[in-house]
């Protein structure tokens, strides 16, 4: 096997695949070399991704499933909203990861190589990556491992950590129309804490205790939660467990670099490039949106080494700003979503949160969040 190629991609999770997908996808890289590294090839339906978008997406051909009708709940109100814009979709990871594989089969200078990836550095004009089975180098090395990752500590991250299962009733119980967005009913002694639950069909749902903190729990806590929340909540005393899925997802103040080097020859995606939202945790969106924008500079024979734009700059700020209010404790997340939802229309709220609001709408947004809170952290992180 050759160890030189046009393009090599480090990491065949979300990011690479996506990227893959595109790459193969499009006549104008027929001729281009390929080579996908990573330490197994994924297979297994080992998570599921949640986003909201408008239209049809890239990846709408394995969508699971999809709502245009969200909920919202807090102890003092409830929201439950039609989207005339956006839909909130689901995708698996199994189902994912086959349709790309699949859809990659037709490309003939593409190879794959089961391998541990070492290190990755630039030589020259060139990116290396080095693993525990060969050193390959390419054009462009576009990497998602965490090598560059920045230090991730408790005063500059929160986690992200839930546990989810599908669950199965015998009868119907559930709207597959409908989702809960968020559930925050729940006690919030241990930070922003939620519930999100997903039907998939009359008898089948997706049922996720989600919380923001600065440790995960004992696994005994997050499941005696999401019992608890199944019957006293939910009303089901019966149901069988066919799935489940446990993740834990940085939200931090860290700075990600798009590009390694004075060359910009290794390229990071996704997470490690910075792509999963500081505020949220979502991922799969924005991943996508920078591979579209990626994509189109390769096209037009320019460096995938993309600089922020004042957008991409002034929402890393709302972000940042957010997760310092809650990071310090100013106020709670229950507290910062439920104003939100409460006083604007929620597909605003869910355009802000999704990078694509309108000055106007931004205007509300700032305008219906404490002040007080916020005017420091914001500050703060101008700089």
């Amino acid at each position: 096997m050759t160890n030189s190629f046009d393009y090599i991609i480090a990491g065949s999770g979300l990011a690479g695949l996506s990227l893959l997908h595109r790459l193969v996808q499009d006549d104008q890289f027929d001729t281009k070399k390929i080579l996908v590294i990573d330490g197994e090839q994924k297979t297994k339906n080992d998570r599921t991704w949640c986003f909201w978008e408008k239209g049809e997406g890239i990846f709408e051909p394995v969508v699971h499933h999809s709502w245009s009708t969200l909920s919202f709940f807090t102890p003092e109100f409830t929201k439950t909203f039609l989207m005339k814009s956006y839909r909130y979709k689901m995708i698996l990871g199994d189902d994912f990861y086959r349709y790309v594989l699949n859809g990659a089969t037709k490309s003939k200078n593409l190879t794959f190589h089961t391998g541990n990836i070492q290190s990755i550095y630039t030589e020259g004009k060139r990116g290396v990556v080095q693993t525990d089975s060969g050193t390959f180098d390419a054009e462009y090395v576009f990497n998602s491992t965490n090598l560059f990752n920045p230090d991730i500590t408790t005063d500059n991250t929160l986690l992200q950590h839930f546990l989810g299962w599908k669950i199965k009733v015998k009868k119907p119980a559930f709207n597959p129309k409908e989702a809960t967005l968020m559930d925050f009913t729940l006690d919030q002694k241990h930070g922003t804490t939620f519930m999100y639950m997903l039907p998939t069909t009359p008898q089948e749902a997706l049922v996720e205790y989600t919380l923001f903190s600065e440790k995960v729990l004992e696994r005994e806590e997050y499941e005696a939660a999401l019992n608890k929340y199944i019957r006293e909540d939910l009303g089901i005393m019966e149901y069988e467990i066919t799935h489940e899925e446990f993740g834990i997802i940085p939200m931090s103040l860290a700075r990600f670099e798009r590009s390694i080097g004075a060359e910009k020859r290794i390229i990071n995606l996704g997470t490690a490039g910075g792509f999963t939202k500081a505020s949220t945790g979502y991922t799969f969106y924005f991943v996508q949106k920078h591979l579209d924008n990626l994509l189109a500079s390769l096209k037009q024979g320019k460096s995938p080494a993309l600089t922020k734009t004042f957008q991409d700059r002034k929402y890393d700020w709302y972000d940042r700003t957010l997760l310092d209010v809650l990071l310090n404790k100013k106020i709670g997340g229950r507290e910062i979503f439920a104003q939100l939802f409460k006083n604007l229309p929620p597909e605003s709220v869910l355009a802000f949160l999704a990078n694509e609001s309108t000055a106007w709408e931004e205007f509300r947004i700032r305008h219906n969040v404490p002040l007080t809170a916020f005017i420091g952290s914001g500050m703060k992180q101008l700089y």
